[in-house]
């Protein structure tokens, strides 16, 4: 087949359907397999360590309490006790019952609709996210497809929307933002930029880079310093430097004020109707997600609606 074909929207909206179903395992495993690793780094290297705790207390030559050893074992036994965990193994299956899910079961979009959204031992109900995130992610493909053309670059435009949405779900479902996705995205931007793939000379993806991540640092140490709490957390920061890596500083603006525009309405939504507590924060990773990807698509149009006089 000609390189045209397999580089078509077709053919990468297809990869994409299966792309998005890889993701919503990422989504649900990748923030259990960091936590984990954050638990046994606590009780390796943190709870037992007597020159750290002796720099935290201020005594040299101060042993850490019992109790903390006592509690690095108990969380070293728990966490040995755990089931392997990797985006691999073990094989998807139901979380009500542990069944199994079979290859058929398993196929983008076709093996939620065979099942009508339910488990196939259980009939317990399948969230339809796992359908709208692998229809997402074959659709923005396909259009990565359309927009940069039958060339290597819609590759790399393609794996910077996977990595957005694996940032975006993960926000929604923790607030985290990790760095195992957003450091990527920075140097997707930066090697793109030096291949010249992504139209952003070098310098410009540079530029963003640091834009995107000190803006939103300088935004929230203001904050901060004002109101006393913490605004916004570094997987933003990281985010927005990656955006800026990919589209270069100009467009940072933009995505910006399409993230806080969007997020202010959606914000004061749920806490109007749907509950929402004031003190509870709201991810802000979704909405730069959202902007990013409008600007890769439609970035001189955002910059004329925000800017109509440059």
């Amino acid at each position: 087949m000609p390189p045209d074909y397999w580089l078509s929207p077709w053919a990468l909206g297809l990869l994409g359907l299966c792309i998005g179903s890889f993701l919503n395992v990422v989504a649900y495993r990748l923030p259990k397999m960091l936590e984990r690793d954050w638990w046994r780094d606590v009780a390796e290297h943190q709870l037992g360590d007597a020159a750290a705790w002796q720099r935290v207390s201020g005594s040299a030559g101060a042993a850490p309490p019992a109790a903390l050893g006592q509690a690095a074992l108990a969380i070293g036994a728990a966490l040995d006790a755990q089931a392997p965990l990797s985006l691999a193994r073990p094989r998807s299956r139901c979380p009500a019952c542990g069944h199994q899910l079979r290859w058929h079961e398993n196929l983008p979009l076709i093996g939620w609709l065979r099942l009508r959204g339910r488990c196939a031992a259980c009939g317990t109900r399948i969230s339809a996210r796992y359908l709208v995130v692998e229809l997402a992610t074959g659709l923005l493909f396909a259009a990565c497809g359309w927009k940069f053309g039958a060339q290597p670059a819609a590759l790399l435009w393609c794996t910077a929307v996977a990595l957005m949405l694996a940032m975006a779900l993960i926000d929604l479902d923790t607030t985290y933002l990790p760095d195992d996705l957003t450091l990527p995205l920075i140097g997707l931007g930066l090697v793109g930029a030096g291949l010249g793939w992504t139209g952003t000379p070098l310098d410009t993806a540079a530029w963003g880079a640091f834009a995107g991540y000190f803006s939103l640092w300088l935004l929230t140490f203001v904050y901060k310093q004002v109101r006393g709490v913490q605004g916004m957390g570094e997987g933003d920061f990281k985010l927005l430097a990656g955006l800026g890596a990919l589209l270069g500083w100009q467009l940072l603006p933009s995505i910006v004020l399409l993230a806080s525009a969007v997020g202010a309405v959606v914000g004061l939504a749920l806490i109007a109707f749907g509950g929402h507590k004031r003190e509870v924060p709201i991810p802000f990773g979704p909405y730069l997600v959202g902007g990013g990807i409008a600007a890769m698509f439609f970035g001189r149009q955002l910059t004329d609606l925000w800017f109509p006089t440059l």
